[in-house]
């Protein structure tokens, strides 16, 4: 059975019915602006005289006589004056607009119920440790009033407090760090766990400034940044721990956002660092974006302890001279930079006792990245071989002044493995991902002044640049372009900043000498992957 088409009115009438509606939307808006005057006017008079019922109920029956006869008089003494119905009539009208005009609603003032409840309970919490029985005129008191200790506070839409302004007696041992951590332990279990904090001391003033911090960007990909040669960005921190911020591009949008900057060079303090975390904390990623920015002024090494291939896309790269994962590898190619750094001190100095700048070899930074060194350390053990840490020394001691810079990266349960010489030069640190505050203090060397979560997104932590203030910390999105995983736009943005590959018989390939047969790389537990990059030959002397 054939289908009946459907009667115009349903089948080309929906638009205009839409239309339809839309224009009488716009005639009921225009209305309502014209006659705004007279709908205001209208509810001032009818306010009014609801006042005027409302005056007249409550005015006693022996008294009503009285009042209508002064109303009366009022009304005849309008009448004969002159003018007197019409300015009347206008001040009638004047009143009857003032009264009839849309009032907001007035705001709180203070805190509410819920709010007060919350503040007492704080004020109660800090009694024990902030209170002591010989205090003649205690500040802190089972009971007493909240209002004087916290005399400025501040709450999120939720209803907890973002900000607190905490006073405290001038006895209390402010001083000590245990006596701090348990305060600040107490603060953040009572105003709401999931956020972190910062604690400001005031220790002349008897203060504590209890602050909630906003979550760091997590969208930020690997790009471009602007910095100077020998300058090397970390991540990104809170606006008031820095003085300077980098212009980032993020899609179509620009913005400013201030950089953890790492130094390094002749000059540099910390010519190294160390990274600690845990697994899928982000150690490999900032190690990878470490590399991607080493690459545009210098020359990289890459060895990997995991063998899980998380670096195969530097591989055949210019500027990457290895990239290795097995024992042998990875020995050889970490004596040739202990090699190469002696070379690189001999030049130079060379080239100061003959009145000469140093070479353009010696100027060009070397970096060695070494990732999991205790794996890496475990599989020499078990074939007969040296720990490849002990080649580390010469870069550690002497990297700063021949331009050789040394990145580890280690998970914290391993710490331990690491040698003197990796823990005593490394004086710049980042930890990664979920840690305690003994954890923090112990690799950082100074406790934080916020307090850490325990879910936290990859890349997230904190970092400190020799004896520097503790920074948060949020590395950029680096991943591997390689992964399955990795978004297109994640992969698109880190094989931008890939340099073109080296490859022999290549227009752009760079001329390279190969070890000798002895010295030469063995082949990486990963080699479909990956494939050994030569390396350049040692001078001698």
């Amino acid at each position: 059975m054939a289908r009946r088409p459907l009667p115009r009115i349903l089948s080309n009438g929906s638009a205009q019915i839409a239309r339809s509606r839309e224009l009488a939307r716009t005639a009921a808006d225009s209305a309502t602006d014209v006659l705004h005057p007279l709908i205001t006017i209208t509810r001032g008079l009818r306010r009014l005289a609801g006042a005027g019922r409302r005056k007249w109920a409550d005015t006693p029956k022996d008294r009503r006589g009285p009042l209508l006869f002064l109303a009366a008089s009022a009304v005849l003494v309008v009448a004969l004056l002159p003018y007197g119905p019409l300015l009347a009539a206008i001040s009638l009208m004047a009143a009857a607009a003032w009264t009839g005009r849309e009032r907001a609603a007035p705001e709180p003032t203070g805190p509410d119920e819920s709010q007060i409840q919350r503040l007492q309970s704080l004020y109660e919490a800090l009694v024990p440790y902030f209170s002591t029985a010989e205090d003649p005129a205690p500040l802190y008191a089972h009971g007493g009033d909240w209002e004087k200790a916290f005399p400025s506070f501040e709450f999120d839409d939720d209803g907890r407090v973002s900000r607190l302004l905490v006073r405290y007696p001038a006895y209390f041992t402010d001083g000590e760090a245990e006596s701090r951590a348990r305060i600040e332990q107490l603060l953040h279990a009572k105003s709401g766990r999931g956020r972190e904090y910062h604690f400001v001391w005031d220790e002349e003033g008897n203060e504590l400034t209890v602050d909630v911090l906003p979550p760091l960007p997590t969208d930020i990909a690997a790009q471009r940044f602007v910095t100077a040669p020998g300058e090397t960005v970390l991540g990104f921190t809170d606006p008031a721990d820095v003085q300077r911020t980098l212009p980032l591009t993020h899609g179509e949008e620009q913005r400013d956002v201030p950089p953890v900057v790492w130094r390094t060079g002749v000059r540099s303090t910390e010519p190294h660092l160390l990274i600690a975390g845990q697994p899928g904390s982000g150690t490999t990623t900032l190690l990878r974006s470490i590399a991607l920015q080493a690459l545009q002024h210098g020359d990289v090494v890459v060895v990997e302890g995991a063998g899980t291939g998380e670096y195969a896309c530097l591989t055949g790269r210019d500027g990457v001279l290895a990239v290795e994962c097995a024992p042998s590898g990875a020995l050889a190619s970490l004596e040739w930079a202990a090699h190469e750094t002696e070379r690189r001190l001999i030049a130079a100095n060379r080239a100061r006792q003959a009145g000469h700048p140093a070479p353009d070899d010696v100027k060009n930074p070397l970096w060695i990245l070494l990732d999991r060194p205790s794996a890496l350390g475990h599989l020499a053990a078990a074939d007969g071989r040296n720990d490849p840490q002990g080649l580390l020394q010469v870069p550690l001691r002497h990297g700063r002044a021949a331009g050789v810079m040394v990145v580890v990266a280690e998970h914290l349960d391993s710490l331990d493995c690491l040698s003197d010489a990796v823990r005593q030069h490394t004086r710049a640190r980042v930890v990664l991902g979920a840690a305690s505050s003994e954890q923090l203090e112990a690799v950082l060397g100074a406790p934080p002044h916020t307090t850490p979560t325990r879910d936290v997104p990859p890349g997230r932590g904190y970092a400190r640049l020799g004896n520097g203030p503790v920074l948060r910390l949020q590395v950029p999105a680096t991943p591997d372009p390689y992964d399955d995983t990795t978004s297109e736009a994640q992969r698109q943005a880190v094989l931008d900043l890939l340099p073109g590959r080296t490859t022999p018989g290549a227009p752009d390939a760079r001329p390279v000498e190969a070890l000798p047969v002895e010295a030469q790389p063995a082949k990486s537990l990963t080699a479909d992957a990956q494939s050994t990059a030569s390396l350049p030959v040692v001078a001698e002397g």
